[in-house]
């Protein structure tokens, strides 16, 4: 009998260790069963974390689920849990098992930004293009206006920019950096906020995906003339201009159809929807191969997906899935590459603290005074400038490739995440001063979450 304990007790608690043949990296290898165990542990410890920071964040700070979520990635990664219990987090999240981590991440973040395209009013688009073009603008050369100025003071201390990289290099990476609005966080904050089908909301989504858009084409420049060779910029912009062009121009034709068969059935069929996921997953995986991003393939499809009753039916099946179960994967990727401790000094915090306000003034700044001169009124030109200056994750991406192809150092990746979650938290509270609080009481806009997050 004490055998037979022992034996199960040895089992239990080699559950979550590697089972495989040992390799050169390692004493043993995770099988596909290892992989398949850790998968849902860790989605189980996302989703509890998530709606527990995502609950604090609103009862105590009054932000969006999505701003928690943000934070709880941070948490389960080495900045929080790794700090104080570095062999739990490691047996949660061992780094073998990142990569599936990784691809549950895009299919998240891919899908809801399809959905968020779904909800795109092309009417208000029309009505507001020449504010969204200026406000995009403004928002891509203020903050590459700034880089110049800054960056030859940042390339004097060391650390921060890898040795030997070209001002010029360094100055368009920090401009992408600032220039980056967080377009899946904007998208949620716009539908917690009850902005989905305002012409602000509109506005800010549009020229936030530009700027990204832009960002994106910026570094894929930067990785070419920092080793990649020009064939990465030439693939980044001219794949993604072409697809992009593909689906606006010709994808409307090719959905009607299917708009059509749904609304004389009244549902979304299983083969109908089929359709819908392969289109998704074509536009995705070109704009990822062609290196802009596979959010940006999502969103494009949603955009021009026929309106009606096949919108209403693919966001009545997906949306529950993707807000609740999937897309926090893509947070707490994120966040296990994120580390807050390495900005450990006066000065550097000094210097943390300078690139949080340049980049506050470039972003907020300047979209507030493209849409005050395109011809919106005082408080909703403030209302943009909150919205535009949140960077959220999409930071996180743009510096973890940064750091991992070793442009930056760890000192300036760990500034520039502590800019992206304060820019982050400032967009809600500040939005809700300078427009939504006035908004709601004049009906002008939906209650809190009565967007697409709702489900959050």
């Amino acid at each position: 009998m004490i055998g037979w304990l022992e034996s199960l007790q040895k089992t239990a608690l080699g559950t979550f260790a590697p089972h495989g043949p040992a390799t050169q990296a390692a004493a043993q290898s995770y099988t596909p069963g290892d992989f398949s165990v850790h998968f849902f542990l860790q989605l189980a410890v996302i989703l509890v974390t998530c709606r527990v920071v995502g609950w604090l964040g609103k009862k105590l700070l009054g932000q969006p689920q999505v701003v928690g979520e943000m934070i709880a990635g941070v948490v389960l990664g080495p900045s929080l849990l790794g700090l104080l219990f570095p062999g739990i987090q490691g047996a949660i999240f061992p780094k073998e098992t990142k990569s599936v981590l990784y691809a549950g991440a895009q299919l998240g973040v891919g899908l809801y930004m399809f959905l968020v395209g779904t909800t795109l009013r092309l009417d208000h688009f029309k009505t507001k293009a020449r504010s969204a073009s200026m406000v995009s603008l403004a928002g891509i050369a203020a903050p590459f206006a700034i880089a110049v100025l800054i960056t030859p003071m940042l390339l004097d201390v060391p650390g921060l920019f890898a040795v030997g990289i070209s001002q010029f290099n360094a100055t368009l990476f920090l401009g992408a950096c600032i220039a980056l609005t967080a377009f899946p966080m904007l998208a949620r904050i716009i539908n917690e906020r009850g902005l989905a089908d305002s012409a602000l909301g509109t506005l800010s989504l549009t020229a936030g995906a530009f700027d990204d858009a832009c960002s994106w084409c910026v570094l894929a420049i930067v990785l070419a003339t920092f080793g990649g060779g020009p064939g990465v910029a030439i693939l980044a912009i001219g794949g993604g201009v072409a697809w992009a062009a593909f689906v606006i121009l010709v994808g409307p034709r090719l959905l009607a159809p299917l708009g059509r068969m749904v609304e004389r059935e009244g549902e979304l069929s299983i083969t109908a929807f089929a359709i819908v996921m392969i289109a998704f997953c074509i536009s995705a995986l070109l704009m990822d191969v062609v290196g802009i991003h596979a959010i940006f393939g999502g969103f494009i499809l949603g955009a021009v997906m026929p309106r009606g009753k096949l919108t209403q039916e693919i966001k009545r099946k997906l949306e529950p899935l993707t807000v609740v179960l999937l897309l926090p994967m893509f947070f707490t990727y994120s966040g296990l590459n994120t580390r807050m401790d390495m900005v450990n000094s006066p000065s550097l915090l000094l210097i943390a603290l300078g690139i949080l306000a340049a980049s506050v003034l470039a972003k907020g700044g300047a979209c507030y005074l493209a849409a005050r001169l395109s011809g919106e009124d005082n408080r909703t030109a403030l209302g943009i400038g909150a919205l535009m200056n949140s960077r959220g994750l999409m930071e996180l991406i743009i510096i973890n490739i940064g750091l991992q192809k070793g442009i930056i150092g760890p000192t300036l990746f760990s500034m520039l995440v502590l800019m992206a979650i304060i820019t982050t938290m400032m967009a809600s509270p500040l939005f809700e001063v300078f427009y939504g609080r006035r908004g709601r009481e004049t009906g002008e806009l939906g209650a809190l979450g009565s967007g697409i997050a709702k489900a959050a």
